[in-house]
């Protein structure tokens, strides 16, 4: 069941980026775990619909104070490292770019599409947010991909021919070196540990003044990391399902 899908090329400013090079495109099935609750929705909730029909998801935002996160990865299923790393990421793009309103959720849902939160495979985080197993995509060499040449020499994704996407979020190397930010301050930058992993997400999601709450803000923060009307929908129903799985909407 499980098919691949053509990556997608696009320029940002002057340099072309590539995301999307990821576990995605193997993991078709399974990838909809949106369940709908039975509770009264809060006041700052609120669900748009795009043209064509298509809803932008819910932003959540809130600190990842220890009982909050323990319940919130039992509802969820997300592991209490990853969730932790996602809603430090949302907190601080937030205050780095308070125009964005990004919710750890957006992040979360980029993070199981790409991949189920650095655990396809059979991997999983350790205590410092470090992935057990490398996570790297399939080799970018134009069979069912665009074809991307060798940008690090192998270092990141042990590929010195083509590139491969890496780690839980999967960025490929040459975006990894415009925007991979260390996330747990330990002065690198390290696309394999989630902490910093969700924060360049979540501050490329917000690049160019973004602002998540909004329509078009959202959908292109999501393009912007996969152009696919596929991949937009199943970031919003995974991002919708985490929301409502946590209580934020009925």
């Amino acid at each position: 069941m499980l098919r691949l899908r053509r990556l997608i090329v696009f320029c940002v400013v002057t340099v072309c980026v590539i995301t999307g090079a990821s576990f995605w495109a193997l993991q078709q099935s399974g990838a909809d775990a949106s369940v709908v609750l039975d509770r009264p929705p809060r006041s700052e909730a609120k669900l748009e619909t795009l043209s064509g029909g298509i809803t932008s998801a819910v932003n959540i935002t809130r600190n990842a104070d220890a009982g909050w996160l323990a319940q919130a990865a039992a509802q969820t299923g997300i592991p209490a490292r990853a969730l932790r790393a996602y809603v430090a990421a949302a907190g601080a793009t937030n205050l780095a770019s308070p125009g964005c309103g990004i919710g750890w959720n957006t992040v979360a849902a980029v993070g199981f599409v790409e991949s189920r939160h650095g655990a396809y495979g059979g991997g999983s985080l350790d205590s410092a947010g470090q992935a057990s197993g490398p996570v790297v995509g399939p080799s970018l060499d134009g069979n069912g991909f665009a074809a991307i040449a060798d940008t690090d020499a192998g270092a990141l994704d042990g590929d010195s021919r083509w590139d491969r996407a890496v780690g839980p979020m999967q960025f490929i190397p040459s975006t990894w070196e415009l925007a991979g930010r260390d996330g747990n301050g330990d002065g690198t930058a390290d696309p394999f540990n989630i902490d910093d992993a969700a924060l360049s997400a979540a501050g490329y999601l917000c690049a160019h003044g973004r602002n998540l709450t909004t329509n078009n803000g959202w959908t292109q923060a999501v393009y912007s990391y996969n152009q696919s009307d596929t991949y937009l929908v199943q970031v919003r129903d995974q991002a919708t399902a985490y929301a409502k799985l946590t209580g934020a909407i009925g």
